[in-house]
């Protein structure tokens, strides 16, 4: 059985909070009504974003993809290559066990302790 991508991401979430990362997940994907779409578009959304930004204890972004199939789209290879530019570590994961690898390579098995004050932030609700 091949896993799905939002198992994957689910995974790596848990990873990452567990880590206290500061990150986020850009939900682009998806089918929406035209007219959602359009209004997100409106908002700002853009195409091809990396599902995960990483903001610390790295920039980092991540395109996570199932462990078989898939594959990567060009506005995602350009955010990706635009991202890489400015400075940031960008990675396609093929499964969130690969993500976390790559992410352990970078910054070791443990994050650094100023992370916590991630804690004492409200979270968004919006």
């Amino acid at each position: 059985m091949v896993d799905s991508e939002e198992k994957e991401q689910m995974k790596l979430a848990a990873y990452l909070d567990g880590r206290k990362f500061l990150w986020c997940h850009v939900p682009n994907g998806g089918h929406r009504r035209k007219v959602v779409a359009a209004s997100l578009k409106r908002q700002g959304v853009k195409s091809g974003v990396p599902d995960v930004l990483i903001f610390a204890p790295i920039q980092a972004a991540i395109e996570l993809k199932r462990k078989s199939g898939g594959s990567v789209g060009a506005n995602q290879s350009k955010w990706l290559d635009a991202l890489g530019d400015a400075g940031w570590d960008t990675c396609v994961a093929r499964g969130a066990d690969k993500a976390i690898e790559w992410l352990i390579e970078r910054v070791g098995s443990e994050t650094s302790e100023k992370n916590e004050e991630q804690d004492k932030k409200p979270e968004a609700d919006d």
